[in-house]
């Protein structure tokens, strides 16, 4: 339990436009550790889940943090957090989405059964997908 979180980003849309979901899942328990809805890919995003999710922990193990080869993982910023955080990375060894199968399966799961109507806004859409998770 937390030893591995996976992580990926998936576009979702509103009726205002198309937003991104950041999400960082425990490999063990399958549970959204943290998730992250913005406008835009940049890495300070991604960065913020990562943070939230490090906060939700309830162990102290060591943590190995598993993702694709998205620029916002390979980031100088995200990277800088992992090692801070004293997290070993772990990325795919290319753009196979099945090396990531995890976090491509809970995106899948949030888009095609929760997420299955367009919101008319952004904040609609941040309280389906909190009432999801």
């Amino acid at each position: 339990m937390e030893e591995v979180f996976v992580c990926d980003i998936t576009y979702v849309r509103s009726k205002e436009r198309t937003h991104y979901l950041s999400l960082v899942t425990d490999a063990f328990t399958r549970k959204i550790m943290r998730y992250q809805l913005s406008n835009d890919m940049r890495a300070e995003n991604v960065v913020k889940a990562l943070q939230m999710a490090m906060k939700n922990r309830k162990t102290t193990w060591p943590l190995i943090h598993h993702s694709d080869r998205g620029l916002q993982y390979c980031s100088a910023l995200y990277q800088e957090k992992l090692t801070s955080g004293q997290i070993k990375p772990s990325m795919t060894d290319g753009y196979d989405c099945y090396q990531n199968a995890l976090a491509e399966r809970i995106n899948g799961i949030l888009k095609q059964e929760f997420l299955i109507e367009t919101c008319n806004t952004g904040k609609e859409l941040e309280c389906l997908i909190r009432e999801s998770i």
